[in-house]
């Protein structure tokens, strides 16, 4: 059964937005009651965790910065590209669960960085070509995947979510269509 990729990716970012993180805080702060949530209180330079969504609250409000451990950044973006690259046709390298969620959020900061810096714009045009190039290949070895018998786990493993969906979902019409396409009529009048 078919599912709408629109809903996979909105789930993810889902899950994405609820992941706790570590923050550090940049001052110390009370502790803020949210409808459902209590944060806090902070002490500048103390390392925290707290979901996604609060993390950036807190970051925008400038109570605390996000400590990645693997940031989303070109230089990454470079070498996921480099071993995409590098690959069999029929293989895909692995990535963090959280990549495409990430990489949404990575493109929408430097997006909102050039609005606001228009010397900016050339870096953001950059890296969203060169995930586009990502996302390209990504979906070209995926469709090629689907187009052949079922993959094993071992392929498969190194899709994210997003993209075993769409596997899945093209394995299905394509398995279905050449089934179609090959059935002889062995004599019916259908």
């Amino acid at each position: 059964m078919s599912v709408d990729p629109l809903i996979i990716i909105r789930d993810a970012d889902f899950v994405y937005e609820n992941t706790p993180i570590k923050i550090v805080a940049n001052r110390n702060s009370p502790e803020i009651d949210l409808p459902g949530v209590k944060i806090g209180p902070f002490e500048k330079g103390k390392e925290y965790e707290v979901r996604f969504w609060i993390a950036q609250e807190l970051k925008k409000s400038g109570i605390a910065h996000i400590r990645e451990e693997e940031p989303l950044d070109v230089k990454m973006l470079n070498t996921i590209k480099w071993k995409e690259g590098i690959q069999a046709a029929k293989r895909v390298t692995a990535l963090p669960e959280d990549f495409y969620p990430k990489l949404r959020r990575y493109l929408e900061e430097l997006n909102e960085e050039a609005i606001k810096k228009p010397e900016k714009r050339e870096i953001y045009e950059k890296t969203k070509k060169l995930a586009d190039d990502i996302t390209r290949t990504r979906v070209k070895k995926i469709v090629s995947l689907a187009s052949s018998p079922r993959q094993t786990s071992q392929i498969l493993g190194n899709l994210t979510k997003e993209e075993r969906m769409l596997y899945d979902n093209l394995h299905e019409k394509i398995s279905k269509w050449r089934l179609k396409i090959l059935k002889t009529r062995g004599g019916s009048k259908t």
